[in-house]
């Protein structure tokens, strides 16, 4: 039997691979995760929303621990982020005890709504930045 959760994720990070990162990477507004690839040691460029508060910056991932990026985070958890055009360093904490239903109504609305869509595994990361 096919477990639908998993034919969502295919189909969602497939077009968000090959569709969706690709385009949003480039617009200059876009906020931008920068991770280091866990087997390649290579830095790797997620487009990501979500919402600065303070010296930390929230978000919610769809996919939780299926997320590549937070697969990375678990790997090395020193990242960047490039919010309004300026990169950022800081250090992800994965928080799956923090509600991301009710994080999500804190962040940025159009992303929240998509993130609540397509979402399976949702997981509530914060970003300390230095």
């Amino acid at each position: 039997m096919v477990n639908r959760r998993d034919v969502q994720h295919a189909l969602v990070t497939g077009f968000q691979r090959r569709v969706g990162n690709p385009i949003l990477g480039r617009l200059p507004v876009q906020t931008l995760l920068e991770t280091t690839g866990r087997v390649s040691g290579q830095p790797r460029i997620t487009p990501i929303g979500g919402r600065r508060s303070g010296n930390s910056f929230w978000l919610v991932s769809e996919f939780g621990t299926r997320s590549q990026y937070v697969r990375n985070i678990q790997a090395d958890n020193r990242v960047r982020l490039r919010l309004r055009g300026r990169w950022h360093t800081g250090t992800a904490h994965l928080l799956p005890d923090d509600d991301p239903i009710a994080r999500l109504r804190s962040l940025p609305r159009a992303n929240s709504a998509a993130v609540r869509v397509v979402g399976t595994d949702l997981m509530t990361v914060r970003i300390d930045l230095d």
